[in-house]
């Protein structure tokens, strides 16, 4: 079972931003941790860069729209997690 992390680099926060890193990583984290179950348990062949897809349009819809619209992962690391998706199917 994957179990991935959101962390957000606190140098590219504003002071509001920095006061809420801690709920918003764990919302991040949640969201994206479902969308990687969702995603493998429907995973048939696709390729990783159509599951790298998959896995951050179920991110954000699992994220309040604010949150969502600004939601900007590292698009590397979400495709290492759709390659651990496609090497264990």
């Amino acid at each position: 079972m994957l179990e991935p992390q959101i962390t957000l680099d606190p140098a590219s926060l504003n002071p509001v931003e920095e006061k809420l890193r801690l709920p918003l990583e764990d919302q991040l984290t949640s969201a994206l941790r479902a969308a990687t179950d969702e995603v493998t348990a429907e995973y048939a062949g696709e390729p990783v860069d159509a599951v790298t897809a998959m896995l951050l349009e179920r991110t954000r819809a699992a994220l309040h729209p604010d949150i969502a619209a600004g939601f900007e992962p590292n698009l590397d690391e979400l495709r290492q997690v759709a390659e651990a998706i496609v090497r264990a199917a």
